[in-house]
């Protein structure tokens, strides 16, 4: 078997990698993870954010073998076998092989999540061969468990959870990567504060111990930062719009497959997008020919949603642009509505073990005195917010009604859509 190697890295300077890393690294899915950016089309906006998903799952496996050490040292490791730590170690390393290109934008656009696609690949050659060698019968689903949630293992809260290392390495690389001051992450202190915590049910669980409190605070105000001043800056979502709407346009016409955009990278299907998009919006977004916000209004000043069928009805979401955009004097596709949601951005839930010993537990009610964070989650989460409607031309009519339909159901927005409601 290989020895073990070392990477460089700009955010974590040496990478150590293991035997089993490296055979996994050296498949065709996980080199393609080279060729997909880490955040998207925000490299428009912040020229440094060309960092990939490949330089990124090195970041999330070596923050948690620096956890596995941390807790091993500590003799809180006894009960878990070997396997299982390396199946959690390779579950960071592949946890995002079934990503799209592009960020998140094509989940927006109603595509299946990536994590189900990267477990399917864990099954499948070269990953399951692979596999197959390095753990016990059943290995991959082990580790596809871990990616998905579902695992029941102590460790699974490193690999998804309140303090998940994949949401560490991604806070701060991002943050470095655009030379932005947002994503301070107290990255030794929080892992110095990890620790397993029996639950009232006898399970353990990954939690965290008091004196890490302040870590994780910086850590969530660190996600705040980000979502409000990178991951939903206007321009960003401005191309992730006509960019969900192109794909979901040339798939309608089947000049794409679902299956060639999902193994695609960036500018593999940038190229494919040229040609195969009616729209014309994939050759406007990389020459930066943008859609204009006609409106921008904070989450605060927009009814509360009925539903949030922005997010979960991308097709409604179409009918409803074209509509609008008719009104505004447009032509269909020349408008776009956007309010981006995450509803668990700020979300805590977790184990704390309190100087004395005892364990109380983090939720989003925080802790008295000391974790007041959470309780202010929901004033940030819609600070964060912003309605927009994106458009290729300067309108003259009023939008400002454009925020009636967020707190409509589909029901009445389909009524109004067929001309039996009253027009906005």
């Amino acid at each position: 078997m290989r020895e073990l190697e070392v990477i460089r890295d700009p955010l974590w300077d040496n990478i150590r990698l293991d035997p089993a890393a490296l055979a996994v690294l050296d498949t065709a899915p996980m080199q393609r993870l080279r060729y997909i950016r880490q955040l998207g089309h925000a490299f428009l906006v912040y020229p440094g954010a060309t960092h990939t998903r490949f330089e990124h799952a090195l970041g999330a496996y070596h923050l948690t073998r620096r956890a596995l050490a941390a807790l091993e040292e500590r003799g809180e490791l006894r009960e878990v076998p070997e396997s299982e730590r390396s199946a959690a170690r390779l579950a960071a390393l592949l946890h995002d092989v079934g990503h799209y290109p592009f960020s998140h934008a094509l989940e927006e656009a109603g595509f299946p999540h990536h994590e189900g696609l990267g477990v399917a690949k864990l099954g499948r050659p070269p990953l399951a061969g692979e596999l197959a060698k390095l753990g016990p019968t059943g290995f991959a689903d082990r580790i596809g468990r871990f990616i998905t949630g579902r695992s029941g293992s102590p460790l699974q809260g490193l690999i998804s959870g309140s303090l998940d290392l994949d949401k560490i390495d991604y806070l701060s690389r991002d943050a470095r990567m655009c030379g932005v001051p947002y994503g301070a992450v107290d990255v030794d202190r929080l892992l110095a504060a990890l620790t397993l915590i029996e639950a009232p049910s006898g399970r353990l669980e990954v939690g965290v111990h008091e004196k890490g409190i302040s870590a994780l605070e910086s850590l969530l105000f660190a996600k705040y930062q980000m979502y409000r001043n990178v991951y939903w800056h206007h321009a960003v979502r401005s191309a992730t719009c006509m960019f969900k709407r192109a794909v979901r346009a040339a798939v309608a016409a089947g000049a794409l497959t679902t299956e060639a955009v999902a193994n695609a990278t960036d500018d593999g299907l940038t190229e494919r997008l040229s040609t195969a998009d009616p729209t014309g919006l994939a050759r406007a977004v990389p020459a930066r020919r943008l859609f204009k916000r006609a409106l921008d209004l904070p989450a605060s000043e927009v009814p509360a949603e009925t539903t949030p069928w922005i997010r979960e009805r991308p097709d409604l979401l179409e009918r409803v642009e074209d509509r609008l955009a008719g009104e505004a004097g447009l032509e269909a596709g020349e408008l776009l509505l956007d309010f981006p949601s995450h509803p668990s951005m700020l979300a805590v839930d977790l184990p704390l073990r309190t100087r004395h010993g005892a364990v109380e537990r983090l939720t989003g009610e925080g802790r008295a005195g000391q974790f007041g964070l959470p309780r202010v989650a929901t004033e940030l989460y819609q600070s964060a917010r912003r309605l927009r409607v994106f458009t290729a031309k300067p309108v003259t009519r009023d939008l400002g009604r454009v925020r009636e339909l967020v707190a409509m159901g589909p029901p009445h927005i389909e009524g109004w859509l067929g001309g039996t409601a009253a027009a906005l």
